[in-house]
């Protein structure tokens, strides 16, 4: 049965063939699907969520790719959504994202063999950072598998079972260039009630329920909305998401291709 669950955030990201160290040689996740997109961005061109980060936000044209990472496949793994435009080689910060806490002594070991900077902030804490800028912070600790801890200035905390923390902070929240989405899926049939239930507390709505076809593969319903300090929140229909979000075994092996070719193409890459 189709259930409400974490998903993925977002990141853009400028240097794709660093950016894919960090992620795979310094955190330890690993490719779990790939895709690339020629041609203005449309919500149209994709085989894997049907949307990419700038789908609908950004008037971004030409080349996109975006890659997703994580710790195992997405049915039952939180994972990072990579997107990279080509031509853009860096992101104005702002102060909405705080950083990831890893807990995962590979991977502080992981940095420490390949001379990743680190600066131990508390005791078996390191802070580190991901190319663009994003903080991470790494517990030097082992568990059964590696647990992931998102901080956002909204402010709220996203722990692997989806437990959400407000806090107070003092002055607005800026989002700049770089802000990202979290996505959840819940099953399809909610996905109008839920649409349903912002417009009647007069909340904002970034795209109303749409259908994404997929040439041979499944057709997801996606509703993006807006919480009142404007990060972007996307719902998908879980059924047919989890068809769309399987592991591809060339996925790690495309994405090393492209960005050899990237580097050569784009002086930002």
């Amino acid at each position: 049965m189709a259930a409400r669950r974490a998903l993925h955030f977002v990141f853009k990201v400028g240097n794709r063939f660093q950016t894919a160290r960090f992620y795979r040689d310094v955190l330890g996740m690993k490719v779990q699907a790939g895709l690339e997109c020629s041609g203005v961005i449309s919500a149209h061109c994709s085989d894997y969520t049907g949307i990419t980060e700038d789908s609908f936000s950004k008037p971004y044209d030409g080349k996109w790719s975006k890659t997703m990472v994580g710790f195992g496949p997405e049915d039952d793994h939180f994972v990072a959504e990579l997107t990279y435009n080509y031509g853009i080689g860096d992101y104005k910060l702002g102060n909405d994202f705080v950083g990831i806490t890893l807990a995962s002594s590979q991977a502080v070991s992981n940095a420490r063999k390949l001379e990743w900077p680190l600066t131990e902030v508390a005791e078996g804490v390191f802070e580190t950072e991901a190319p663009g800028g994003y903080k991470f912070y790494l517990q030097n600790r082992s568990l059964p598998q590696p647990s992931v801890w998102l901080a956002f200035i909204f402010p709220l905390n996203y722990f692997c079972a989806c437990k959400l923390e407000l806090q107070g902070i003092k002055g607005a929240v800026e989002h700049a260039a770089a802000f990202g989405r979290i996505a959840f899926s819940c099953p399809q049939k909610e996905l109008p009630d839920l649409e349903d239930l912002m417009k009647r507390e007069n909340q904002k709505i970034l795209t109303p329920l749409v259908s994404l076809d997929t040439p041979g593969k499944a057709t997801v319903q996606v509703v993006i909305l807006a919480d009142p300090d404007g990060h972007e929140i996307c719902f998908v229909g879980d059924e047919a998401f989890r068809e769309l979000s399987k592991v591809d075994p060339e996925g790690s092996k495309l994405l090393d291709d492209v960005s050899v070719i990237s580097t050569f193409v784009s002086p930002w890459a």
